[in-house]
């Protein structure tokens, strides 16, 4: 199906990690269609070279940034106005239909017959099902979409400040029109929100057991029951700001390190297969490239991300504003750090250099 293609986004090397392995398990479960990933300029370019080895075409975008930080600080996601690039995938004419994912998404089998779906289809979203999530969808490559789009972007904004506001208002009509581009969950099935059915579980089929068994015994059948409801999934979508490769990764255990009972780690059996692919697939072609050398104690993605902050990329960064620091201290309690400016790993670390030199 050479006109068909799975597309995602990178914007930052770190999402190129997540890209990668979105790539790898695509090829891992034998898709037929054609991979390509978006990337803007931040990518560095020795981060390009990578993604060639497992996409068919990387294509180089400008960033689209919806500039709106009121809805985004009310998410405490600031990061996200940035991912209203994504609307650069309807550019790809030369494919009669796409499937878009996120470059924190997995797949878990073979989705090909996504592509028998028409535009736009796409999951519930978990935090509100009366809206789709647009970490998964299937769309037409359209110019006269895409200028659509940006002026609807222009005039109306986004809700969220973000691609899911925009796109959900742009194809209002998925709520109430054609449930056949209603996609079933297991197609994004939400990392963080596996367990959210299991109170209900336990009310109704368990009769208190959680009661009665004791605390380890519990544990573990809650980790069996978390698979009834998740054996057939498809996809798995690592919502929330903190993403796998955020993780420190033991390869001797196979395992994600520190405490599984962290409420961060909401599914570690997820996060090992993110990592089991990372370790089989990506990490030899970043040890290939020289970025990052495998201890014998696990992988560090902070190591990783310190090795990629002395890789030149396509442009320079932009001038960054003065901000007072108790204007700084004031944002980073609301939730509110510039995680794409002033506050970005590389200044933070270059502030840290200072001191220690």
């Amino acid at each position: 199906m050479a006109d068909q293609s799975f597309v995602t986004l990178a914007t930052n090397d770190s999402y190129v990690k997540g890209a990668l392995v979105l790539g790898s398990s695509l090829q891992q479960h034998r898709t037929t269609r054609k991979l390509t990933a978006l990337i803007t300029p931040q990518v560095s370019d020795i981060m390009r070279r990578i993604l060639e080895k497992v996409f068919d075409e990387v294509i180089l975008v400008n960033v689209l940034d919806s500039v709106d930080s009121a809805h985004l600080a009310l998410m405490k996601r600031p990061e996200l106005g940035v991912t209203l690039t994504k609307l650069h995938c309807w550019e790809l004419t030369q494919f009669s239909k796409c499937v878009f994912m996120d470059a924190d998404t997995m797949v878990l089998s073979n989705i090909d017959e996504l592509f028998e779906r028409e535009e736009l289809s796409a999951a519930p979203d978990p935090g509100w099902p009366d809206c789709f999530n647009s970490g998964v969808f299937v769309y037409q490559p359209s110019i006269e979409t895409y200028n659509q789009l940006l002026q609807f972007a222009a005039e109306k904004g986004s809700f969220d400040g973000a691609d899911q506001g925009l796109l959900n208002t742009f194809f209002s009509s998925w709520a109430t029109t054609d449930m056949s581009k209603h996609l079933p969950f297991i197609y994004n099935l939400s990392s963080t929100s596996v367990y959210s059915y299991l109170p209900a579980f336990k009310a109704s089929d368990c009769n208190g057991c959680s009661r009665l068994l004791s605390p380890e015994l519990w544990t573990s059948l809650r980790k069996d029951l978390s698979w009834l409801f998740g054996a057939n999934t498809k996809v798995v979508h690592f919502l929330g700001s903190t993403k796998p490769w955020n993780y420190t990764y033991d390869s001797r255990t196979k395992s994600i390190k520190g405490n599984m009972d962290d409420p961060k780690v909401v599914h570690p059996e997820f996060l090992n297969l993110w990592w089991d692919t990372y370790t089989a697939n990506v990490l030899p072609l970043l040890e290939h490239h020289g970025i990052v050398k495998e201890t014998t104690t696990g992988v560090n993605m902070a190591e990783v991300t310190e090795a990629m902050s002395h890789i030149s990329v396509s442009e320079p960064s932009p001038v960054l504003p003065t901000v007072s620091s108790e204007e700084r201290k004031e944002r980073w309690e609301q939730g509110q750090a510039d995680y794409m400016g002033v506050d970005s790993f590389d200044n933070i670390k270059k502030k840290l250099d200072t001191y220690l030199q």
